[in-house]
């Protein structure tokens, strides 16, 4: 074997990117990058963004193999939209802390004890959930669903309890909700953030609504990753406080260099406790090596993958092209 391309043997010595892009071509492959991936993956990717808009844009290309730098249920999306495409994760141990929050026999059990409502379940959960599920939502489409379903409608909101409770605190509506949480978002600190206000007190905050309320409460502008990209572009003033994955910031400093963009703190006053665990599992030495080898693929039973397609459909005729590019607006008035 060609001991240059790494085969068999070691890393060490190679142009990863030369030989990333060297493979892309070979592969007729597409590079996706979700926005919490680091800045070496981003600057590589085809196109870097939210996971439910990669994964439609990837479905659009020409592409055989889709290589998604993001977590597992991102590359399970990718395959459920695109079942010709091979669809290839850096490190398969990427996984989705409330993905794992919502195993699918205690989701079931869940739903089987409340006939009468309706699963409106956010695309951070496993394809089984998805399979289980009536309508997917993102945080971007999430709102506009919501409003097309009856007053009357029982629901349930799944996994994350703190989007669930956002969406409920603004809609008005009554969610019955699973007790599901990001670690990462989880993760900041009320008092080191009011810390940070108290040192830039012109400084707007956005904030994910996977945070909690304690968070949210003090957010300027709620919204998805590429909402609070968008406000980061169009914001009055030269300094916004993050709350979010702070990989994110990358793309903020790209295109909004004379700006000053900060991390909202965790508990120990830094951001190190909310960068994610899994994200950052992905690598460009596993790129590479996914690319190379086509492995470690993602498939998925053609009877699960339909029924997870059916939810996911459900989503997309509701909410349109909003999907993967809007927000959920300004934060309510408590």
């Amino acid at each position: 074997m060609d001991a240059r391309h790494g085969i068999g043997g070691s890393l060490t010595g190679l142009d990863l990117r030369a030989e990333i892009n060297r493979l892309r071509k070979e592969r007729n492959a597409v590079i996706l990058a979700h926005y919490y991936q680091s800045a070496d993956i981003q600057d590589i990717a085809d196109f870097v963004g939210d996971s439910l808009d990669l994964s439609r844009k990837a479905a659009a290309t020409e592409a055989d193999v889709i290589a998604f730098c993001g977590v597992k249920f991102m590359a399970d999306t990718a395959k459920i939209l695109s079942p010709g495409k091979i669809v290839v994760l850096p490190d398969l141990r990427a996984g989705c802390s409330l993905e794992d929050s919502c195993p699918p026999d205690k989701f079931a059990a869940f739903r089987a004890a409340h006939p009468d409502h309706i699963a409106l379940t956010y695309i951070n959960c496993s394809t089984e959930v998805k399979a289980l599920s009536d309508i997917i939502v993102t945080s971007s489409s999430a709102e506009k669903i919501l409003a097309q379903l009856p007053p009357d409608q029982k629901i349930i909101f799944g996994p994350d309890k703190h989007l669930g409770g956002y969406l409920a605190r603004k809609t008005g509506r009554d969610m019955l909700l699973w007790p599901g949480v990001c670690i990462v978002h989880e993760a900041f600190s009320e008092t080191e953030l009011l810390k940070l206000k108290a040192l830039h007190p012109q400084a707007p905050v956005a904030a994910h609504p996977e945070c909690p309320a304690y968070i949210l409460d003090h957010a300027d502008y709620v919204g998805s990753t590429s909402g609070i990209l968008a406000y980061a572009r169009d914001m009055p003033g030269d300094t916004l406080i993050v709350a979010t994955e702070p990989h994110i910031i990358h793309q903020m400093r790209k295109a909004e260099p004379a700006k000053t963009f900060i991390g909202a703190p965790g508990a120990d006053g830094n951001c190190n406790c909310n960068i994610c665990p899994y994200m950052a599992m992905n690598t460009m030495e596993k790129l590479y090596m996914a690319l190379r080898d086509l492995e470690p693929r993602v498939e998925i039973e053609e009877g699960l993958r339909l029924r997870a397609k059916k939810s996911l459909d459900a989503m997309l005729s509701m909410a349109g092209s909003t999907v993967g590019q809007g927000d959920l607006g300004p934060v309510a008035a408590a």
